[in-house]
């Protein structure tokens, strides 16, 4: 079960998930390619698959790790701004960051996210419903 799924509270759904563009499985590929550097591209092939990234109806959540485990949350009342980074390579191949910024000194950070207006319009329409 996904880390996300496992830490659902009572009446909290997943209204999107954000999958990785796969311009990030270029490193992989490269360690591949040096057959020699087989275990790196083992671990960047795990470090891709256990990275989640997602916003539910109360708040986003971005994890990694493969053993351990880091997660970064904020509450979706907390939201202030929701901003993208996106280079040229990033706007012709369609993909970025997306910084989620909250009260304080808090933020979270969504990198190389496929498709960065999908996900910056999932989190403001969760944390703004249309009335």
């Amino acid at each position: 079960m996904a880390y996300i799924d496992e830490s659902l509270s009572a009446g909290e759904e997943i209204s999107a998930l954000f999958k990785l563009h796969w311009i990030t499985q270029i490193p992989m590929v490269l360690w591949l390619l040096l057959l020699i550097t087989f275990p790196f591209a083992i671990y960047e092939y795990l470090r891709l698959r256990h990275t989640e990234q997602g916003v539910t109806n109360k708040r986003v959540v971005f994890k990694t790790g493969i053993i351990s485990r880091k997660s970064e949350e904020m509450k979706l009342g907390s939201i202030e701004t929701v901003e993208i980074d996106q280079g040229i390579f990033g706007r012709i191949l369609g993909y970025g960051n997306v910084k989620v910024t909250g009260r304080g000194t808090s933020d979270v950070l969504f990198r190389n996210v496929a498709d960065p207006m999908a996900v910056k319009r999932s989190i403001e329409s969760v944390s703004h419903p249309a009335t």
